[in-house]
């Protein structure tokens, strides 16, 4: 199978558990033979399918799959512009589709093609939310008595809230420190009080993929060091603790907070900062220890390689896709490998199964590994999805499979269509009390 060409490229968009997943499917000129990769950009997945079937697929029709690199670097610049979560997605799903291929011919899981496993397994770390911080130790008591060591740990901030009816509410609510209704008298208010009235409304009946609220840096601050004091009291420092900023305060106040929380000893703190503010990170790394992780929002390896250059980071957190899929991906954490920087790939639930293995392939290869976020899938995503990594004792595990190692059913994946979102399902805006535009 020397000459096997790219016969088809088509998307496959799907939606099992109230995430938008884009999955790109590679057919061959061998029968029987594709791969399958993660283009999942959860805020604009129709402009990621329209890239790929549009553009990627008449431009690579006919090529050889064993030329990644070249199909790589050619579709890289096909667009003349380059660079954005749009075109790097449409390009992380024929990327990650073609190593899949690679793998199949091969008869080997990707991993090996990278040079064989450097572990058995990658440990994992899990998300424990909530309004208060006994339930957020309750959560991650229930986390560590099914074996996991490592918890990312996020609260609501007390009277700064989603507008609308305080209902329905995610974990991406609560981990942004957003509850109830805003102005709850019944709430301590420990910040300005909210005036604005730019923030719109939830109406009921109507799918927000993340609503709008009011945010306040130094509550947000407290109410957060008030969790890690109540969990290291309540569990000790024998437990790995992780928290993300999402990079929602204003930079000297993150300069301040991660020296406060150094004594709390986190495995690191994540976003402390936004891609345009990278240069206070040479501030933070003056004055503390605390680890810092880094990059689900960057796209281009020119935004990683100073911040890896420079030791300015500790974990490379970049979304596989987002940077485009394993070609760069393994780049990156070669050159992170040359200065003591860790991986800790982006893993929440809008990484697709697919994305996944696709992780799982570097991890385990990837002598510098770090850490590996992960999501507990539901039971339709492990029906859609099988031979999907599996989590036991902490860890993800891979099936050591060829290739990537998953699969898709198609027709339970059209049962599952997208769902109508307010917005198109772009995030709302969260501001400050007075109106303020709030990143992200």
């Amino acid at each position: 199978m020397s000459n096997v060409t790219i016969r088809d490229i088509k998307t496959i968009l799907t939606e099992p558990e109230n995430i938008r997943l884009v999955i790109v499917k590679v057919e061959t000129s061998e029968p029987g033979l594709y791969g399958l990769g993660c283009a999942t950009f959860t805020q604009r997945p129709t402009a990621v399918a329209a890239a790929v079937d549009d553009y990627l697929r008449p431009f690579l029709l006919g090529r050889n799959v064993a030329d990644i690199e070249d199909i790589w670097q050619s579709s890289y610049v096909s667009s003349y512009w380059r660079n954005g979560p749009v075109l790097n997605n449409a390009l992380s799903g024929v990327d990650q589709a073609l190593w899949d291929i690679k793998g199949k011919m091969a008869d080997m899981p990707v991993y090996d093609l990278l040079g064989g496993r450097a572990r058995e397994a990658a440990p994992v770390y899990v998300h424990a939310s909530g309004p208060t911080r006994e339930e957020v130790g309750d959560k991650m008591q229930a986390f560590l008595e099914q074996g996991f060591h490592h918890v990312r740990i996020q609260v609501e901030t007390p009277g700064y809230a989603s507008y609308g009816t305080g209902r329905g509410l995610t974990e991406a609510d609560l981990e942004y420190g957003r509850g109830g209704a805003v102005g709850d008298k019944s709430l301590p208010l420990e910040g300005p009080r909210p005036v604005t009235t730019w923030v719109r409304p939830q109406e009921e009946g109507k799918r927000y993929a993340h609503p709008g609220g009011v945010f306040e840096p130094k509550p947000y601050m407290r109410s957060t060091l008030d969790l890690f004091e109540y969990v290291r009291d309540r569990f000790g420092y024998g437990v790995e603790i992780l928290h993300d900023v999402h990079e929602r305060i204003p930079p000297i106040l993150g300069v301040w907070f991660a020296k406060e929380v150094e004594k709390y000893q986190l495995f690191f703190l994540e976003d402390l900062f936004s891609p345009e503010d990278n240069d206070y990170f040479r501030m933070v790394r003056e004055q503390t220890s605390t680890p810092i992780a880094m990059g689900e929002l960057w796209n281009s390896p020119h935004e990683v390689i100073p911040m890896i250059k420079d030791r300015l980071i500790d974990f490379i957190r970049i979304h596989l896709s987002q940077i485009g899929g394993i070609t760069p991906a393994r780049k990156i954490a070669a050159m992170g490998e040359l200065f003591n920087v860790r991986t800790a790939w982006h893993g929440p639930g809008d990484t697709s199964p697919v994305g996944h293995a696709a992780n799982m392939m570097l991890n385990l290869n990837t002598y510098n590994f770090g850490i590996q976020e992960a999501a507990i899938p539901g039971e339709r995503t492990r029906e859609m999805f099988p031979g999907m990594p599996t989590l036991k004792d902490g860890m993800m595990w891979s099936n050591g499979k060829p290739g990537l190692g998953i699969d898709i059913d198609e027709k339970m994946a059209a049962k599952f269509p997208f769902k109508e979102r307010e917005f198109g399902g772009a995030w709302d805006t969260v501001r400050r009390a007075d109106g303020t535009m709030v990143k992200p």
